[in-house]
């Protein structure tokens, strides 16, 4: 369970309320930078975004040429954060991307010591290329330094710094030749942003762009220690106890041995969500909230969520595969179901929509 969850009735000060509104502007920049580079995938930005001021990881999976890593490297910039790239390969090392000691000899003394050479995971945005193509002892380097935010070298501890994100991409079209990741590697990812071809008109304005002399300025939006303080900021929004509810009812009815469950997931499921599931679905609603210029989260803010944070927690069986069943369609089928109180619509209707409507007292 992520053990940086903090408790999510606490109240919103009028300072929160100024950082609130400082971040819901910030992101309308953040977009508009994006949309210098990145044509449509509002979506998959939005996501990503979420993600960061979650302080989650997230698996990009999408086919080669949709510009996952453009996408990437363009929020580092627009976030004024350090980046490297790691293309993994079936030879690549713990190592090679942890660091590594070497021996080095002082010249005016004459003695050897051991020096740490830091590695590419040293750095705020960590972008994982085709992650799933290195063997599991590699891709556990990388888990330590997600969950942690530290590596071992030697059996000395290195703390990276802060904020740190591991974007990881992975090709659902290729298997050959790959390490899938196992399923508790996968649940330490926040998000699964599954990102898709674009309309017949974006491909058209990305042709125009990227087919043309252009040199582009990104400028960027949010420093590190501006970042962190948002990310605190985040977890303090107020979250009413029904929609708490309603976030461990998607979780919950996903687990197949649990007893009372849908007849669906009994059909389709083999393994289903555990209690992370449920935290990164309020945490993520809370970011969409405020991104989106409310202090308050509502319903539709979980089920905004609830695809990216489901769909790789989601284990479907062989009759789910043999029936063409995806983990998306399961969702889509547990947001239907899942009820809500008329009680509880209304009192999602008589909250303020947007920051600015009512005082910060």
């Amino acid at each position: 369970m992520d053990e940086n969850v903090k408790p999510v009735n606490e109240a919103v000060s009028g300072n929160d309320m100024e950082a609130v509104n400082k971040l819901k502007g910030a992101y309308d920049k953040i977009r508009a930078e994006f949309g210098k580079v990145i044509v449509g995938q509002e979506r998959v930005v939005e996501e990503m975004l979420i993600c960061v001021f979650s302080r989650g990881h997230a698996l990009l999976v999408g086919v080669p040429g949709l510009a996952k890593t453009l996408m990437i490297r363009t929020l580092s910039q627009t976030l004024d954060l350090s980046f490297n790239r790691v293309q993994f390969t079936p030879d690549l090392m713990p190592s090679d991307i942890t660091g590594t000691e070497v021996i080095q000899q002082d010249i005016s003394t004459g003695k050897r010591q051991l020096f740490f050479i830091k590695g590419p995971i040293f750095a705020n945005v960590i972008l994982a290329d085709e992650i799933n193509r290195t063997p599991p002892k590699t891709q556990a380097a990388l888990l330590e330094a997600m969950q942690e935010i530290q590596v071992t070298i030697g059996g000395k501890k290195h703390t990276l710094d802060q904020p740190f994100f591991v974007l990881a991409t992975q090709n659902p079209i290729e298997q050959e030749g790959t390490y899938p990741l196992p399923e508790a590697q996968l649940d330490r990812f926040m998000f699964n942003i599954m990102v898709e071809y674009p309309s017949e008109q974006e491909e058209l304005e990305i042709m125009k762009l990227t087919t043309s002399s252009f040199d582009i300025k990104l400028a960027p939006v949010l420093s590190g220690a501006e970042i962190q303080s948002l990310q605190d900021i985040v977890r303090r929004v107020p979250i009413a106890d029904h929609v708490i509810k309603y976030a461990m009812a998607l979780a919950r009815q996903t687990r197949v041995h649990a007893g009372d469950v849908p007849q669906f997931i009994k059909d389709w499921v083999s393994w289903g969500a555990g209690p992370r599931a449920s935290q990164y679905l309020i945490i993520g609603a809370k970011a969409r909230a405020i991104l989106n210029g409310r202090f308050y989260v509502s319903i539709e803010d979980i089920q905004a969520v609830a695809h990216p944070v489901l769909r790789h927690r989601i284990i479907t069986n062989f009759s789910a595969e043999a029936e063409g069943i995806t983990t998306d369609k399961i969702i889509d089928k547990l947001i239907a179901i899942t009820p809500r109180m008329q009680s509880e619509l209304e009192k999602d209707a008589k909250l303020p929509k947007v920051l600015g409507s009512q005082s910060t007292q």
